[in-house]
């Protein structure tokens, strides 16, 4: 994942995030991540791990759908039926 992709991951995070009702510190506690680490995630100052990813898509109570081609790549958590 490239620093592009980064950031189009880190804004979905926050995206979904924030259309929860959660702060940063709330996503942290449920994925066992810092605050920090959650902040940087979301600025797209890092690349998580597939673990992460599905531990992100667990705490975010949506299917994580990552499409990458070669010049553009589409995040998006899709919440998952109530």
């Amino acid at each position: 994942m490239d620093a592009g992709a980064a950031i189009v991951l880190g804004q979905a995070v926050y995206d979904r995030r924030t259309s929860l009702g959660i702060d940063q510190a709330s996503l942290a506690e449920r994925t066992g991540q810092s605050a920090q680490d959650v902040d940087r995630l979301e600025g797209g100052g890092t690349v998580p791990t597939l673990p992460l990813l599905r531990t992100l898509a667990k705490a975010l109570d949506a299917t994580l759908d990552v499409s990458i081609d070669t010049e553009e790549t589409r995040v998006s958590f899709v919440p998952h039926a109530a």
